[in-house]
């Protein structure tokens, strides 16, 4: 029965998926909260837009009245002051339009560049995920890669230590030689121990930041040959990177929106013109009086009334608002040009990184690979002559550790390269 229930147990839970570094990316772009809100911040500014749109557009209204009037009153049939109760009703429809307002024109511009912004700011929210993601993709490769190397050391390790104990005991080797292997073995196992939660910890952060909660993923390196990217100048690459990436467009954006603001605000000082038309009617009724009243077609009929209206309205004296308000929008744009200045440069100093570490790692790939095949020639064969008892077991353990820390050092050298390369590849995008 226990049998079955965990057979049941294993078919229900739901099969770990294998992601690649693409697939990382691509699932985090689309389930990001970071990445949705800014797409929120769009459509948002696409509504912005309509709204501004809109105001060139007339308002449209209509209303019904209903009221009594009691004691003295102006009876609405002869427009008479009299000593009666009066119900009247009326009907309009009324329609309004900003003839000219610059100011609503300011804004429709102004609400258009502030969508190109929030467009900007949704690739650059996308970018800085990228980035989080590759990093700690990396991060846990390189651990698991570490984890991996140091696993079949804990296992050849605990059979050498047999194996010695044996040799030991039949007079071939020195019981020194147990010391030695045992202390060395606790050494690989603190490194395995420490290596382990390196790896366990470096999937919990990639996991949060994919916002999967739960450990259904395992995150795979395809085995792909390192390809190493090229151009002739660094300072050129770079700089045609920046032209091109979203938080250069985004500063110019901004900078324009900057102008745009004072331009508003100036335009608080240019002359409106303003048109109306209403149409209404009415219907009277005095009450508790012998009078017969006209009916209400009738009335609606005779009462009907349009109203055309256009007016003409200039700023004299406003408190001083308009000028305040300018001074204002001028510090804004001051501000926005020195900000501008501090993430341009912190995007320059970003890609200068990326792009000394790419150049960096490269070189000590190529060095570092060159070191590992000699320290892998010495480790076996020192290995050899530790099984025909030529060496003991400090010495064969020396030439050990050095292969082993070659080989760390070729595993993060390697993800290095990829890791830059992928980094600058985010950016070409």
């Amino acid at each position: 029965m226990k049998k079955l229930v965990f057979l049941f147990i294993i078919n229900w839970l739901p099969a770990q998926q294998s992601w690649n570094l693409q697939e990382c990316l691509d699932y985090a772009l689309k389930n990001n909260p970071d990445v949705q809100q800014s797409l929120l911040e769009v459509n948002k500014s696409i509504h912005e837009k309509n709204k501004a749109n809109g105001k060139l557009l007339p308002s449209v209204g209509m209303g019904v009245g209903h009221s009594y009037s009691f004691g003295s009153t102006i009876n609405p049939s002869n427009n008479a002051r009299e000593a009666t109760n009066v119900q009247y009703d009326q009907f309009f429809a009324q329609a309004n339009l900003d003839v000219f307002s610059w100011k609503n024109y300011l804004h429709i511009g102004l609400s258009k560049l502030n969508k190109e912004g929030s467009e900007f700011r949704v690739k650059t929210a996308q970018n800085h995920l990228q980035l989080s993601i590759i990093n700690l993709f990396f991060q846990y490769q390189k651990s698991k890669s570490w984890l991996e190397v140091l696993e079949p050391q804990v296992a050849g390790m605990k059979e050498q230590i047999i194996r010695t104990e044996k040799e030991v005991e039949i007079g071939n080797r020195a019981k020194s030689d147990v010391y030695d292997i045992k202390a060395n073995f606790g050494t690989i196992q603190e490194q395995w121990i420490s290596a382990q939660n390196d790896n366990n910890l470096a999937k919990i952060n990639l996991l949060a930041a994919l916002n999967i909660n739960q450990d259904s993923v395992d995150f795979v390196m395809p085995d792909e040959a390192l390809s190493l990217l090229s151009w002739t100048s660094k300072n050129e690459m770079i700089e045609e990177l920046i032209k091109r990436n979203p938080i250069y467009l985004e500063n110019q954006k901004n900078a324009e929106i900057a102008v745009q603001k004072i331009k508003m605000a100036k335009s608080n000082y240019l002359p409106t013109i303003s048109g109306q038309y209403q149409w209404s009617t009415f219907y009277s009724k005095t009450l508790n009086a012998n009078l017969i009243s006209e009916s209400f077609s009738n009335q609606f009929s005779q009462n009907k009334n349009q109203q055309v209206y256009l007016g003409f309205n200039i700023p004299v004296f406003q408190q001083f608002q308009v000028k305040n308000n300018v001074e204002i929008a001028k510090l804004d744009q001051l501000n926005i040009h020195l900000e501008n200045q501090k993430r341009l440069t912190e995007l320059y100093k970003v890609l200068n990184i990326i792009a000394e570490q790419y150049l960096n790692a490269s070189e000590r790939n190529r060095l570092l690979q060159e070191n590992f095949e000699n320290q892998k020639l010495s480790f076996d064969r020192s290995e050899e002559k530790y099984r025909e008892g030529l060496i003991d077991a400090y010495n064969f353990f020396v030439v050990r550790n050095n292969w082993l820390q070659a080989n760390y050092n070729l595993i993060n050298s390697k993800y290095d390269v990829m890791q830059q390369a992928a980094l600058l590849r985010v950016f070409e995008n």
